[in-house]
């Protein structure tokens, strides 16, 4: 088949053509190495990335927005992700979606029973495609900077997902607060005052290995956090409660959700730990009380809190992540934590937690 049929033949993408498609996508996007400019060696918990592009707004967003790892990684092989375009030579316009619905579970089903991992965002028409076994991935835009924009906050977080789940670890949708190696992984859905707990954290000395999204890994020995992504975010009423407007030596303008986005480094006390040691579930609520509490949590209420916002926001992998946030929520005991008015006494009721919890 001559190449102008291929192209056209894979303009629109079915169910049906979809896994050829992926395999294109990734072949394409591998063949066209000579026209990428930039290498970013990405080194992160357990696992090394070398992720190719040309220069441009994606480029720095991964240049920003990820937090290397150090220490002992223990790192587990390298993956390759390549960055394409039009604009790169030998890359074709991304195709589109042909069928009158796009069912993102039987999607991630069609890949999966071919052995790859992938999504699809209707509006850019942007691919993710990634190939477990020789892990090497492929993200196919329209233009260099044609990405969702959510992308630059957590770049690259689909991949990590796929090469992470695919070795029995789990980007998780929760923010962490720690103390002396011990901490707490904070979840529930938009509003809930996650995000606000744990800059108040950071602001009155306390331990973060993130917010929004971190990396778990469940073992024998327990549960730990890793650090992924240094971006942190504040609606304008949160940035001003926080006095992070005066603390902030510099910050980004609203983004698509109508916050501002800052970097971890910028708050925090000190370096990021490696790691925390995860000794309980924690789900915050705005109590409107003047102090903070906390109290016990059903387990199914915690896995509410927890599980569905992650697993939508993490493409395929659905039953294993219910099972495995089942699981995480089965082994650490679980709370809710009723916020209080001021960030120091929100700091100071965790840290209480803590150091009891762990005494």
């Amino acid at each position: 088949m001559r190449d102008g049929t291929r192209e056209q033949a894979m303009s629109h993408i079915t169910l049906e053509t979809l896994p050829d498609y992926a395999r294109q996508v990734l072949a394409m996007a591998e063949g066209a190495a000579a026209g990428y400019s930039v290498t970013r060696d990405v080194r992160l918990p357990r696992l090394d990335m070398a992720v190719h592009l040309t220069p441009g707004p994606f480029a720095d967003a991964i240049g920003r927005g990820l937090v290397p790892a150090g220490g002992d990684r223990q790192a587990s092989g390298q993956c390759r992700i390549f960055i394409a375009h039009p604009g790169i030579d030998g890359v074709a316009a991304p195709a589109k979606w042909g069928e009158a619905q796009f069912a993102p579970h039987a999607f991630a089903s069609r890949l999966a029973d071919a052995g790859l991992r992938g999504s699809y965002f209707h509006d850019l028409d942007f691919w993710q495609v990634y190939d477990p076994e020789r892990r090497v991935g492929a993200q196919l835009m329209r233009s260099a900077d044609g990405f969702p924009p959510w992308e630059p906050g957590a770049p690259l977080r689909a991949f990590l997902h796929w090469d992470y789940a695919a070795r029995g670890m789990r980007l998780a949708h929760a923010g962490t607060l720690g103390i002396g190696g011990k901490g707490i992984l904070l979840a529930g859905a938009g509003g809930a005052g996650k995000s606000g707990t744990v800059v108040a954290g950071l602001l009155n000395g306390l331990d973060s290995v993130g917010d929004d999204y971190v990396l778990i890994d469940r073992t024998d020995e327990g549960v730990r956090a890793y650090p992924l992504f240094s971006t942190l975010k504040q609606d304008p009423e949160g940035f001003e409660r926080l006095g992070l407007r005066q603390r902030l030596k510099s910050y980004g303008p609203l983004n698509w959700q109508g916050k501002h986005p800052f970097h971890i480094d910028d708050v925090a006390p000190r370096p990021l730990p490696a790691s925390l040691d995860i000794v309980a579930l924690v789900v915050p609520h705005i109590g409107g009380g003047g102090t903070s509490s906390v109290m016990p949590l059903s387990r199914k209420d915690a896995m509410i809190a927890l599980a569905p916002s992650g697993i939508a926001q993490m493409p395929g992998e659905r039953e294993g992540g219910f099972r495995f946030f089942s699981d995480l929520t089965r082994h650490l005991p679980c709370y809710r934590l009723a916020l209080g008015t001021r960030p120091e006494e929100i700091a100071a009721t965790v840290s209480g937690f803590l150091t009891r919890g762990s005494a």
